[in-house]
């Protein structure tokens, strides 16, 4: 006797999937903060940018039409176009070329990524630090919130670029010369060690209302541990106001990434950053070649700008008073 067909239950099994798929998505579209998103045209276009910098940063290897750091291909005779669309140009370098004859369009494509990198890596490791510092300080209490709170004083009493030379200064005395990533887990740690303090500050006032809360009494009481307590009841509840300060300090972290490059101490001279380009293009601004440090400059402008408009709506968005 033959066997049924087992084509009729599938087609069923992926319709069901196909359905559920599409009831989900239907309750993101309607859910309150995608509804005031979809209808922000700020929001939308600080998103639009905020994603083209982070494509062409991710993929600049594929989207950049020339390699900068390909040493043998560079050529003197191409230092300082100007843009193709200016008398001299070359359509080979569509916004001109800076004193080592790179094409900039490359090397912006590439430093957005080495900006990126040093700014989100350094927001990932402060929010660690900052977080778990905030919990323990709010839920024990005592002389170790005392202790942490004067520690997250003395580093607000400094200016963070200070601070952060001071980091950077340091690591490059204890590793000269040093090359592949341990400079840029040095400027990471440099950004992070001022950041830390503004989410241990807030995780720590939003701790002492949560550790007050009748479900943790509650849990207090049933025999669950403090540690459980903290990371499955207390932090899905104080994770809201991080989001929204992770999400601003992204553009503060890469600006302060772009100032210490500007000042010299930042990224390998060989792995330039947006900030780096700057500085390099900064002694040529007056002398004709502007493009060198106008368009590096407007693409920092633009990463920083739309992160920072996103992380004010986020923070508009989570605030039920503005409802």
């Amino acid at each position: 006797m033959a066997q049924p067909s087992s084509t009729p239950s599938v087609a069923p099994g992926r319709a069901r999937r196909g359905a559920c798929l599409l009831a989900a998505f239907r309750r993101f579209a309607d859910d309150d903060v995608m509804h005031d998103f979809l209808h922000s045209p700020v929001a939308l276009v600080a998103a639009l940018v905020a994603l083209g910098c982070l494509l062409v940063a991710c993929f600049a290897g594929t989207f950049a039409p020339h390699d900068p750091f390909d040493l043998a291909s560079l050529d003197l005779d191409n230092a300082r176009l100007p843009p193709a669309w200016a008398s001299g140009g070359s359509r080979h370098f569509p916004i001109g070329t800076d004193a080592q004859g790179r094409d900039l369009l490359s090397a912006i494509m590439f430093g957005t990524r080495i900006s990126l990198v040093v700014g989100v890596g350094s927001v990932v490791l402060s929010l660690l630090i900052g977080v778990g510092a905030g919990l323990v300080s709010g839920f024990v209490g005592g002389r170790l919130d005392a202790f942490i709170m004067r520690v997250c004083d003395v580093m607000l009493s400094f200016p963070a670029i200070l601070i952060a030379l001071l980091v950077d200064g340091v690591g490059h005395v204890l590793f000269p010369g040093a090359s592949g990533a341990t400079p840029f887990l040095v400027l990471i740690l440099a950004i992070s060690l001022t950041g830390w303090v503004q989410y241990a500050r807030t995780v720590r006032g939003l701790t002492l209302v949560e550790r007050e809360r009748e479900y943790v009494q509650a849990a207090r009481v049933t025999g669950v541990g403090p540690l459980r307590i903290m990371g499955s009841h207390v932090l899905p509840n104080v994770l809201g106001p991080v989001m929204v300060l992770a999400t601003i300090q992204v553009g503060q972290s890469i600006v302060v990434e772009a100032t210490l490059s500007y000042l010299g101490v930042g990224v390998p001279p060989t792995s330039p950053s947006l900030g780096t380009l700057i500085r390099l293009g900064n002694a040529y601004l007056f002398s004709g070649e502007w493009w060198i440090a106008v368009f590096p400059g407007c693409m920092l402008i633009a990463v920083a700008l739309s992160v920072n408009l996103l992380g004010d709506w986020l923070r508009d968005a989570l605030n039920p008073r503005l409802r």
